[in-house]
């Protein structure tokens, strides 16, 4: 018998992704992976058109209840935005994305089983890539800030004194200040201008570039990247004792400059004189939000 697959949604600040999972392999059908530009500064109706297009693009013969992975803040019981004061999806505050979503979709959407964007990466990374067998395991996105999932035995922990305020290490402080201050984009970028006295009207190089320039030996570029993220490791050293994690898996767009993050990730954790952990790169970065949709769509109570 065919079982019907999972329909997915990856939902981030610049692109949408859709996408059908097979159950029996619990991976995403190739052929269905639909990626589609999405703008998070236009209005709310824009925003749930492009989502709900890049969903209805997907072939029809799927299960009715879908696993959409969103960026926080959100309400993601009730499926309301909660993005007021942080600079993207401004418009759908206060919205109900759920509803506004299942309209749009007719009668293809019975329900909307929302979860965080980071924990949809860990939930994959756990069924599927390098936190597999990881009892408890912390996975880290590195992208515009840094986005965090404390698994314990595949499930997010978001409450108790084992986590950051509600699993996100983003809330944490270091040397007095918020953690994003230190690493983020703005903040290597920033602190490589910083380095390099670039004036103040010139403008500054994107993340990526700044890896490039530290890969090919410039002192202030390697500097900019050693101090983001040996300072990350040392926020995140007490963390991973009182969780007692066994692994650091780590994906998002910045941790293609591998070989920059993880030496200072793990000299800061050893700096804060933790329990040694090992430090991986996410296996399959751009099909775990997928993956992780799919399980918490397929774990979902039977009630609406």
């Amino acid at each position: 018998m065919t079982v019907s697959p999972i329909p997915v949604l990856d939902v981030g600040g610049t692109h949408v992704t859709a996408a059908l999972v097979d159950p029996a392999t619990g991976r995403p059908i190739p052929s269905s992976v639909t990626r589609r530009p999405l703008g998070s500064n236009a209005a709310a109706a824009r925003i749930l058109d492009a989502i709900a297009l890049a969903a209805l693009e997907l072939p029809a013969d799927h299960r009715p209840c879908w696993g959409v992975a969103m960026p926080g803040p959100f309400d993601y019981d009730t499926g309301i935005g909660r993005f007021a004061g942080i600079g993207k999806f401004e418009s759908l505050s206060g919205v109900d994305v759920g509803a506004g979503l299942r309209r749009r979709l007719d009668h293809r959407a019975e329900r909307l089983r929302f979860l965080n964007d980071a924990d949809a990466f860990a939930i994959g990374e756990y069924h599927a890539g390098a936190a597999a067998g990881h009892d408890r395991v912390v996975c880290l996105t590195l992208g515009t800030g840094v986005g965090s999932s404390f698994l314990r035995t595949g499930r997010p922990v978001h409450d108790g004194a084992t986590v950051p305020p509600a699993g996100h290490v983003h809330r944490l402080t270091v040397h007095h200040r918020p953690l994003e201050d230190t690493v983020s984009r703005r903040a290597i970028r920033a602190h490589y201008a910083r380095l390099e006295a670039l004036p103040a009207d010139r403008a500054l190089p994107d993340v990526h570039e700044i890896a490039v320039r530290a890969e090919e030996g410039n002192a202030a570029a390697a500097e900019a990247f050693r101090y983001a993220f040996d300072t990350l490791g040392q926020a995140l050293a007490p963390w991973i004792d009182r969780f007692e994690a066994t692994a650091v898996v780590v994906g998002g767009s910045m941790a293609q400059s591998w070989g920059l993050i993880h030496p200072a990730l793990s000299a800061g954790l050893a700096v804060a004189g933790g329990t040694a952990v090992r430090v991986l790169p996410a296996r399959r970065p751009a099909e775990a939000p997928l993956i992780g949709a799919a399980h918490w769509a397929q774990d979902a109570p039977s009630a609406p």
